[in-house]
């Protein structure tokens, strides 16, 4: 894929959105739903219906422009709709709704050493597992960082990222036995990953604003449906979805309070097993099916 650097890609998403605007103005749909701002731009412009799902913060004349003219904004945490309210935009005007999971497709009935067979992760270990990107505001250095301060016996174990984030990762922490790093997997065995680990960790940076407040990780929601121990950065975008009752939290960016809340979990099972069960049932509430019905009735009732 050729890189045409910011200008040029300012120059495909014009193009893109305009193709959209032509495609839609044929359409004979009331409403028009999209993550992407410009082409709702181009439809408001004709008076077309529009809802934007807004996923960052963000400001500037484009910006500022769709969420006046839109008919509705979907946020996914209440850090961006908090956001927007500081710009002066009303707060009626915005439905917050969190990422979802599949519930099914991440409840496994499966025990932990049938997922690790599954999959071909040692069943000696103690597994403390992460799954997601590998961006510096994702906090994968902390976790990889924090299995210093473990033997062996535990298994610090990353899924997932795009090729040059792993191999980074791999020549920085090459020379810590108790850490591995698989890179991509097939998202249907994402599951038995989740069911193998004895813990799962969001290890989120506090230092951008794009992870302190606006992300809703969709790992978190997946997390939480797998009925796994969870640890968390103490971030207000993670707590408004989990409390200490589904959750052991540590202080952002920092391994050695990572490690003693992992040490927290192994020492105490009947907590991690009480937590486990509450964040699985309040998974329950994050389905995309719910989301779905969420989001409907609020365009419905605009």
């Amino acid at each position: 894929m050729i890189d045409y650097g910011k200008p040029g890609g300012l120059i495909q998403y014009f193009i893109f959105a305009v193709k959209v605007l032509f495609y839609c103005l044929k359409s004979d749909s009331d409403i028009f739903y999209s993550r992407d701002e410009m082409p709702l731009w181009f439809l408001s412009i004709f008076n077309k219906k529009v809802f934007w799902e807004v996923h960052t913060g963000k400001w500037n004349f484009l910006v500022s422009d769709t969420v006046k003219r839109c008919h509705g904004i979907i946020t996914i945490s209440n850090g961006i709709k908090k956001y927007f309210e500081n710009k002066n935009i009303d707060g009626d005007k915005i439905l917050v709704s969190p990422d979802a999971v599949d519930i099914e497709q991440f409840s496994l009935d499966i025990k932990k050493n049938d997922a690790r067979k599954k999959i071909g992760l040692p069943s000696d270990k103690k597994i403390i597992l992460y799954t997601g990107h590998l961006y510096a505001w994702k906090g994968a250095d902390t976790l990889a960082n924090s299995a210093k301060e473990f033997n062996e016996e535990y298994l610090f174990v990353f899924v997932g990222g795009n090729i040059n984030h792993v191999n980074d990762l791999k020549k920085r922490f090459s020379n810590q036995d108790n850490i591995m790093i698989l890179g991509q997997k097939p998202h249907e065995d994402i599951p038995f990953y989740l069911k193998s680990a004895d813990v799962l960790v969001i290890p989120n940076s506090g230092k951008e604003d794009v992870s302190r407040l606006y992300t809703s990780p969709m790992k978190l929601f997946e997390y939480m449906a797998s009925g796994t121990p969870i640890i968390a950065s103490n971030l207000p975008s993670i707590r408004e979805i989990i409390d200490e009752d589904g959750a052991v939290f540590f202080e952002p960016d920092n391994p050695e309070s990572l490690a003693r809340s992992i040490k927290k979990i192994f020492d105490n099972s009947a907590l991690a097993d009480k937590m486990a069960n509450n964040s699985k049932i309040n998974s329950q509430k994050y389905s995309w099916q719910r989301r779905a019905e969420g989001i409907i009735n609020f365009i419905s009732s605009r």
